[in-house]
Order: C-alpha cells, then structure tokens, then sequence
C-alpha cells in the first residue's frame, strides 16, 4: 500500500476522533435552560393540607414516583411506570403505606383507562389507591381511611 493513503488513512481517523470529541464536548457545554416550578399545584397544596389535618397521625408523602413504590425484573416492564407517578402517598408513622391517593381534575377527563392501568398496576403490587376527583370532607376522607385499614386488617370483609 502506498505511504499517502496510509497518511490520508491517518489523518481522516485524527480528523474523525478530532470532531467526534468537538461534538461531545459541544453537547456537555450547551446551557439546558432550565427552570424551577412549583412541587405541586394549587389544588395539589389545598389536598395536602387537607389529608395533613384529616390524618394527623399518618405522614404524607407528595409527588412519590412509581419507581420508589414498584420494581420488576427487566427494563421492558420497568419502562410502564418508571415515568408516572402518584400524587399522594399515605403512611402510618413507621413508613409503611397505607394507601396511594389520586386527586383528578379536568386532565384526568378522557384518560380514565390510564388511570384504571395505574390503579391496577399498584394493585399488583400490593397498594390500594383512592380516588377523589373532589376535596371529600375530612370526615369522608378519615372514614376511607379508617374503612381501607379495617379492610387490611381483616375486620370487614372486602
């Protein structure tokens, strides 16, 4: 083989790692433009509250992903819920959910299968999720609770 085409051989490879490490370095360097947002919206805060004051006793958790609520072997089942996630998540004192709780509103309007699908993905995995798509009472909302416990604890009958 002649010397020029192992040199042109060469300096392509050089000029090829040269802009393939250009083109990496340009991608780490561009700003992302990010911007904060609120952790929950305005209807999401007046529920938290609400669930805070019903059930004093319990500790909620906000804006919980699925991920730290289900796993399942392989990235193929992972990826059905690695995104979504819960509104509210109800605890007793030690940690140990209680109940998932879904506050629907308008979005919600038209998406009732995906919900239903989330609804029995939690279920699988042993969860019970709550669905209000109106502030209940705090009487309405301890009385669920309290009902969902009785149930757990074999006390009232499915």
């Amino acid at each position: 083989m002649p010397p020029f085409i192992v040199l042109l051989a060469i300096a392509a490879l050089i000029l090829f790692f040269a802009m393939l490490a250009k083109r990496q370095t340009g991608k780490s360097r561009r700003p992302l433009g990010l911007q904060s947002k609120p952790v929950m919206t305005a209807r999401e805060r007046q529920m938290y509250h609400l669930l805070q004051t019903a059930l004093p006793e319990c500790t909620v958790l906000a804006q919980v992903a699925f991920s730290a609520l289900v796993t399942a072997k392989g990235w193929g089942n992972r990826n059905r819920f690695d995104r979504k996630v819960a509104d509210f998540v109800l605890c007793s004192q030690q940690l140990h959910v209680i109940a998932v709780i879904e506050l629907d509103d308008r979005s919600h309007a038209g998406r009732e299968r995906e919900d239903k699908e989330r609804d029995a993905m939690l279920r699988l995995a042993g969860y019970v999720t709550l669905r209000y798509a109106n502030f209940p009472t705090q009487q309405a909302l301890r009385a669920d609770v309290e009902q969902l416990l009785l149930k757990k604890a074999g006390v009232v009958s499915a």
